[in-house]
């Protein structure tokens, strides 16, 4: 990929954005999805959503689902897709608005086929894997109980409850559409016949969660209702239903459809929604273009739910990020110009780096004691160099490592550069120059250091240990540090559409760190292979994650008009006109 370079007056327009948001609004900006869905597995919560990225501008096609997860809820991995049709189920045409469940050790996973039906995957790891668990559809016309009016067959939400019984909710498209059915004991066969529902207002994206032994069935309005998510309470999960209230207005920077889940992650519940800031701060086509967001939830003490009120940064930090385990690159809270990709031999990576982009971290724990040195995982034909900066793309410079050629795209070697300066709990930024692969980075503590950093875990694994919430945030989890607060992070970036193979992202822009403290000297390619082991750490590899599969077809939406965010979001555009730009220097 040729060098890259800006336009001085962009420049200095989009830095002039920098400080309005950063991360949870949305939380993967180098991506389209939408729908997203929560499992909590193994310290980490996981995050399946549409694929967006495969929708031209006129229409619904997705047909493959991308999965993030985090451990802190702030700093996101990118698994990629992870199960895609039909390579992964022959009957289906379409995956749209998974829902997961797991139980003894596999995860099922539930799609709608365009509106046509529910099917099932299954797989025995989070992120990635996922086959067709049945040979046909879960729900379809011919399921008892399901046909309606001119119904939607699609939407999927289901509960596991305490007893062991599991129960799906779908459908879509009319006030009485909308159903309930058990699912049977393997939870790839249904029970009896799907009860009718008539959620006022109700029009699709039903769900179905849990509390306090009250039964939740969250939904979107119908446009006449402003597209808004409302639910029902009851104390059975297949009746008794009643109207609860609001659970969210309409997204700010949405104007569209409207589809949310809740979830519970380490004693604190969460909102998770889309809506299309990313495309519609760019000027690009947005109504097949979402982006996932976060907020929290909170209840009163009767049960009821407390409207939650739309933020760009509202979601605090759980725990720390570990520096002196396996980070994978492709862990970020917000970034510039960078693509992901699947690995040759499993897992993904940053790629189409070049000069000015860059991806940042939040709450990274170096301890007291801090960190010597600096390793990356890096590939490529070219040169370059990754500069560390602390608290922001213009903050005190800790390190550059340089890139030197590795002969090959997925030729995989290390670079090792001192640091100075690593102590305590920093958001990092990591700006890059050239052009090169990156896969996974891993700081060296001083001797007698180490085990900053609890609960924000290596990319794909387990977290390990625990970690204080920052203010105002979650329940703490014991055996961490307090995450920092405050601090100028990167601010979160546009994006565009990938080209290309599938499971490839789409390039965002932003602003390009400057500044900063003289650089330390850096250190050339030192091995190549694996990871480098720092001492006094354990290694934290992510799952195995299978390569993407191919696929093809879509259903109508109604369109409102869009309403203005609370905050100032312009600098979207700003950053899409230099990703752009960029772009068409390649």
């Amino acid at each position: 990929m040729p060098q890259r370079t800006l336009s001085l007056s962009v420049l200095a327009l989009l830095l002039a954005f920098t400080g309005h948001a950063r991360a949870d609004y949305p939380i993967a900006s180098h991506r389209f999805l939408a729908d997203p869905a929560a499992l909590v597995h193994e310290g980490r919560v996981y995050l399946y959503n549409s694929n967006d990225d495969d929708n031209p501008n006129d229409g619904y096609e997705m047909k493959s689902i991308v999965c993030l997860s985090s451990a802190d809820m702030k700093n996101w991995t990118d698994h990629g897709i992870v199960f895609q049709v039909p390579a992964d189920a022959s009957w289906a045409h379409h995956s749209w608005a998974p829902q997961p469940l797991e139980r003894d050790g596999t995860i099922y996973l539930y799609f709608g086929n365009n509106a046509n039906g529910v099917g099932v995957a299954s797989s025995k790891n989070p992120a990635g894997g996922f086959k067709d668990a049945k040979g046909s559809a879960l729900i379809d016309s011919n399921t008892p109980g399901a046909p309606g009016t001119n119904i939607w067959l699609f939407d999927p939400g289901v509960l596991l409850d305490t007893d062991g019984k599991a129960y799906l909710a779908f459908g879509g498209n009319g006030e009485n559409n909308a159903r309930l059915i058990q699912l049977g004991s393997d939870l790839v066969s249904v029970m009896g016949s799907a009860t009718p529902l008539s959620p006022k207002g109700f029009f699709e994206a039903a769900f179905l969660f849990k509390r306090n032994d009250v039964y939740y069935l969250a939904y979107s309005t119908n446009s006449d209702n402003g597209l808004r998510i409302d639910y029902l309470k009851s104390s059975s999960p297949m009746s008794g239903y009643t109207y609860g209230g609001i659970i969210a207005d309409q997204p700010p920077e949405n104007g569209n459809n409207n589809h949310a889940s809740e979830f519970e992650f380490k004693g604190r519940w969460y909102h998770a929604y889309h809506n299309r800031v990313v495309a519609k701060k760019a000027g690009v086509p947005d109504t097949y273009k979402r982006n996932i967001a976060l907020e929290v939830l909170d209840f009163n003490e009767d049960g009821s739910i407390k409207e939650v009120t739309y933020t760009t940064d509202g979601v605090p930090q759980v725990g720390t990020l570990d520096p002196y385990v396996r980070v994978e690159a492709e862990t970020t809270n917000a970034q510039s110009g960078i693509e992901t990709e699947r690995a040759n031999a499993g897992g993904m990576f940053v790629t189409s780096i070049g000069d000015g982009d860059w991806i940042s971290v939040r709450g990274v724990d170096f301890g007291s004691s801090g960190a010597k040195s600096f390793s990356a995982s890096v590939a490529g034909t070219g040169t370059g160099s990754i500069e560390i900066h602390a608290d922001g793309a213009t903050g005190p410079v800790l390190g550059k490592c340089d890139v030197t050629a590795t002969g090959g795209a997925q030729t995989w070697a290390t670079t090792t550069c001192d640091v100075t300066g690593a102590t305590g709990v920093k958001d990092l930024v990591f700006a890059f120059k050239g052009s090169f692969g990156f896969d996974f980075w891993q700081f060296t503590p001083v001797e007698g250091g180490g085990s900053g950093g609890a609960g924000g875990g290596g990319a794909g694994g387990a977290a390990s240990g625990g970690g204080g919430a920052s203010s105002g945030g979650a329940s703490t989890v014991t055996g961490g540090v307090a995450a920092a607060t405050g601090g100028a992070a990167a601010s979160p970036t546009g994006g565009m559409p990938a080209s290309g193979q599938a499971g490839q992202t789409g390039a965002s822009g932003g602003r390009a760190p400057t500044g900063g403290a003289p650089v330390a000297t850096g250190g050339s390619v030192t091995s190549t292979g694996g990871s480098p082991s720092a001492s006094g750490g354990s290694t934290s590899v992510p799952p195995p994650e299978p390569p993407p599969s191919s696929g093809e077809d879509g259903c109508s939406c109604v369109v409102t008009p869009a309403r203005a965010s609370a905050t100032p979001l312009a600098f979207f555009a700003a950053a899409w006109l230099v990703a752009r730009a960029r772009r068409r220097r390649r």
